[in-house]
């Protein structure tokens, strides 16, 4: 078998040096191939001709299964290509906005499914999400962000990497601890995923940078475990008309919903008017958290802003998950807006 081999390659690349059509040499191969197997389907064991061929079919059986996958994969890779790329009349040119190909087969996945396809891929890249906290929240929505190959991701929170925050913020190495958490998040996505920028802003959201900060994105997410952030990230973008992503932890339980009342459903102050008393709402230090579940809450907050920036299936807008995890159990209930509300009520919808 293995001479037989040997002789198909140096067939194969005489026939190249001679100038022979490549699908001309790959033709006469497939012709001596399947004479091959048609001497072991013809004739008995023993047959000379079949102990001058390897004896037995099975190996050239799995040689031509091999090939086969080899050739379906490629024509998968081009199709997805094909796909994924712009259309053009005339001469093809790669634009700037086009994939490359080693973008084509980490993004395929997503290229392949019906409801994101290549155009859904390419709105990611041009994406620009914002995501307010690099902590356990923010660390798992930023992987699956950049994973996804959103184009832009802005980082902004003014913590430091602390070794009690390793046990749920799973962006964090301990190498880390003591550096700036945009910075060390930063430094996991961009060897996560070279294709897209990361911008870090080592700093606390305030109102004074707020507004300007967030109208160069298309989403904020906000990661934030604080009511007062979460109150000025829900006035920032309901004044830009822009989707919020939402999410919040207890230390069993966590919540996910989206603020667009641009769109339609309520905003964040429609569903919490005022913030909680301290006791009533203890921070992770002081009651605990449960390590996996900012990773669930996070990975869904991803979920919804891919979907707002593929407009894939619906979103969690005029509605809220509850996820408690301490007994496996989710719940969905209906939110709406409240005509008093003083960020988005009836008056303010008017400007």
């Amino acid at each position: 078998m293995f001479a037989l081999l040997i002789c198909a390659l140096v067939f194969y690349l005489v026939g190249r040096y001679l100038g022979l059509p490549r699908s001309m040499r790959f033709t006469l191969l497939g012709l001596f191939y399947v004479a091959i197997l048609g001497v072991h389907l013809i004739f008995p064991d023993g047959h000379p001709l079949r102990l001058a061929t390897g004896e037995s079919a099975a190996p050239w059986a799995i040689l031509g299964g091999f090939i086969v996958l080899i050739l379906a994969y490629r024509y998968v890779l081009s199709w997805l290509k094909r796909r994924a790329e712009p259309q053009t009349t005339g001469e093809a040119e790669l634009t700037p906005d086009a994939f490359k190909s080693e973008e084509l087969d980490r993004y395929a996945r997503h290229i392949v499914l019906r409801e994101i396809g290549g155009p859904g891929q390419m709105a990611l890249k041009k994406a620009r999400v914002l995501v307010i906290g690099a902590g356990g929240l923010g660390a798992p929505a930023l992987q699956y962000l950049a994973s996804s190959g959103v184009g832009i991701i802005g980082i902004i929170d003014h913590d430091v990497v602390e070794n009690a925050n390793l046990q749920r913020q799973v962006i964090h190495q301990d190498a880390a601890i003591g550096t700036p958490k945009v910075f060390s998040a930063q430094a996991q996505l961009e060897a996560q995923n070279p294709h897209i920028k990361i911008l870090p802003y080592n700093r606390r959201f305030e109102a004074d940078i707020a507004e300007t900060l967030c109208a160069e994105y298309d989403i904020i997410l906000d990661g934030s475990d604080n009511f007062d952030t979460r109150y000025l990230a829900n006035k920032t973008a309901i004044a830009l008309k822009k989707p919020l992503v939402f999410g919040a932890l207890s230390p069993w339980e966590g919540q996910v919903s989206v603020f667009d009342p641009a769109t339609s459903g309520p905003c964040y102050q429609c569903i919490f008017p005022a913030k909680p008393s301290a006791d009533l709402a203890p921070t992770c230090s002081e009651a605990g958290v449960f390590a996996p579940l900012p990773g669930i809450i996070g990975t869904m907050m991803a979920g919804e802003a891919l979907k707002l920036l593929t407009r894939a299936g619906s979103v969690l807008r005029g509605e809220m998950i509850i996820y408690d995890a301490l007994y496996s159990e989710m719940r969905k209930i209906k939110t709406s807006p409240r005509a008093d509300c003083p960020i988005c009520g009836a008056g303010q919808r008017l400007n």
